[in-house]
């Protein structure tokens, strides 16, 4: 299934669909009130009910309902999860770029480099990336495969790591490459809008083999990005295991997974975003999550 979060005109409420084909959407909360049944109102809502929730939505979704365009509706951040662990240079070639470009260790990392993006930086498809001049001339963009989690995970083994997963979706890890602090990323990764996420978010089932997906992006249609996930150097079993380690991963918690190589940064000479750019990244069998670069300064006023 591919799930999703959208609002119509005229109506605030955030509402449960999912994506059917590639243009067209099934409303689950309609759905489950004209079967009389019970369904959370809300994605992060789903992803924590479990098991039993993902098989109703299924049953409601093999009634063959009617849809309408995605194109009528406006696509929200799938959900707002509890907390987003980044990992940083998880790309062999990456390592190589960030070091030349960010001055970061030459050596590749014996095990995953984490850090954190909080919630507040979530924005959804379509939603414009901030861009405040006062506070960076270095705004960057990250393509990256988002793991969803399902169950709890706490110091769960490689072998039984992808059992703990919902589903994915894409993370642009927007970055403000100039608002590094004495080697800390939280500042530059995790301002406000630093984090597009979606547009859908698909269950684990329809994934078979997460390290077998390729990955791009385009700024204004020219491709800067474009690998798989298979270059991974740490994957996603060995990601959620090592995070679990000492970390409870919860039910709606992302982990953004890193990126390839041909980030702004990397390019000669350094090609940053700017305000009136519009940036795409696309993971295969999820979609593309597509955001326009403003002034926030100008969105301010």
């Amino acid at each position: 299934m591919h799930l999703l979060t959208f609002r119509t005109d005229g109506d605030a409420t955030p509402r449960l669909g999912a994506r059917i084909g590639t243009d067209r959407l099934a409303d689950l909360t309609a759905l489950a009130s004209a079967a009389g049944v019970e369904l959370p109102g809300d994605l992060l809502g789903l992803v924590r009910a479990g098991q039993p929730a993902l098989d109703l939505t299924r049953e409601l979704l093999g009634t063959h309902p009617a849809t309408r365009p995605l194109a009528e509706v406006a696509l929200c951040a799938p959900l707002r999860p509890g907390k987003i662990v980044g990992v940083g240079l998880n790309y062999v070639e990456h390592v190589e770029e960030s070091h030349r470009a960010l001055d970061t260790d030459r050596e590749l990392p014996d095990r995953p480099l984490l850090f954190g993006k909080p919630s507040t930086s979530v924005t959804g498809p379509g939603a414009p990336i901030p861009h405040n001049a006062d506070l960076t001339k270095q705004l960057d963009y990250e393509c990256e495969l988002a793991v969803v989690i399902g169950e709890s995970a706490f110091r769960v083994s490689e072998e039984d790591a992808l059992r703990h997963v919902f589903g994915y979706s894409i993370v642009n890890d927007v970055s403000a490459r100039d608002q590094r602090r004495s080697g800390q990323w939280f500042f530059s990764k995790g301002q406000d809008g630093y984090a597009p996420f979606g547009p859908v978010v698909v269950t684990a089932d329809e994934v078979p083999d997460p390290q077998r997906l390729d990955l791009s992006l385009t700024v204004n249609g020219e491709l800067r990005q474009s690998s798989n996930t298979r270059h991974m150097l740490f994957g996603v079993a060995r990601l959620i295991a090592d995070i679990s380690s000492g970390m409870t991963l919860e039910p709606g918690d992302v982990i953004a997974t890193g990126t390839p190589s041909g980030v702004g940064s990397g390019m000669v000479p350094p090609q940053f975003l700017q305000p009136g750019d519009l940036v795409a990244a696309t993971v295969e069998r999820i979609g593309t999550l597509t955001n326009p670069v403003a002034d926030a300064r100008r969105e301010a006023r």
